[in-house]
């Protein structure tokens, strides 16, 4: 069956931001001149789909104007002959069909997932996590998609990260299918050290059946007394198994400052108008370090 629908859960305080999640919601913070979230929904429709439901919390309306029209902008815009820019907010507002629903209360991620059922119905669907930036040559989205239509199984996208950072995130017990796929027999969140499997964790993006409902309506609080995904799928796994993909691409983490700097530093010597001259003022700076 062809993906068609992602689910973004954004609806976190973002405590790691503040003091300026107080005022500003994370995902509308900027790389460069484009807000995170933006990244998520690009990666999406590169990815091949068209229906996206974004999860949000209060005081995140900025990501709804972000994908609708602006006419105090266009009008500004088209007095001033900037009709290219009229089009690039239009493209922005059209690129897939966007929808937003609310988390009334923050309980986990597992909850946020359970509210997004009407939405998925009975069809397979991605989640891409509202805190990690994955820029790559090949959406994660088609990379997970590429094996759920050849493994037929749920799929995580997962990467190898230090033994510190393990106890942090999650474990998987694991075996090799071919390249860098595996197939994933056991998980388990935020292990204690003498739990650790492998140092592979899931990294920002999954992509689920609609068996999880089930699965997460029945799974006791987990970590932090929140209903727990990860938890979830878990006995997923321990059922029937997930497919992991050691993705190829570069992770930010927007919920934390040095993520967003990095993600600022590093694609803005990528951006077409300013790279260059970016790059030449850092290489100036550097120097300036001792």
């Amino acid at each position: 069956m062809k993906i068609t629908k992602a689910v973004i859960p954004a609806a976190g305080l973002g405590t790691r931001m503040l003091p300026v999640a107080r005022a500003v919601p994370k995902e509308v913070l900027p790389i460069v001149d484009r807000p995170a979230i933006s990244y998520l929904v690009e990666e999406a429709v590169a990815g091949g789909i068209r229906d996206v439901l974004i999860i949000t919390g209060r005081n995140k309306t900025a990501m709804e104007d972000y994908f609708d029209y602006s006419p105090e902008y266009e009008e500004k815009l088209l007095a001033a002959g900037r009709e290219e820019e009229v089009e690039r907010i239009h493209r922005i507002a059209e690129s897939a069909n966007v929808f937003f629903l609310r988390q009334h209360e923050a309980r986990g991620l597992g909850h946020a997932i359970l509210k997004a059922k009407p939405f998925t119905g009975d069809e397979p669907f991605a989640v891409l996590y509202g805190d990690d930036i994955i820029v790559s040559e090949t959406p994660v989205c088609r990379q997970l998609t590429d094996a759920y239509e050849e493994y037929g199984l749920p799929v995580a996208g997962i990467k190898e990260v230090p033994e510190e950072l393990v106890v942090k995130y999650c474990t998987m017990g694991m075996t090799p299918l071919s390249g860098n796929r595996y197939r994933i027999y056991d998980m388990i969140e935020k292990p204690k050290p003498e739990q650790i499997m492998t140092n592979y964790s899931i990294l920002g993006r999954v992509l689920l059946t609609p068996e999880i409902y089930e699965i997460l309506s029945v799974t006791p609080l987990g970590a932090c007394g929140e209903l727990q995904l990860t938890d979830a799928m878990q006995t997923l796994c321990r059922k029937s198994g997930m497919t992991g993909v050691d993705f190829e691409g570069t992770r930010y983490d927007m919920g934390s400052k040095l993520g967003f700097l990095k993600a600022n530093v590093e694609q803005g010597v990528r951006h077409p108008e300013i790279g260059e001259e970016f790059a030449s003022y850092l290489k100036e700076f550097v120097k300036t370090l001792q």
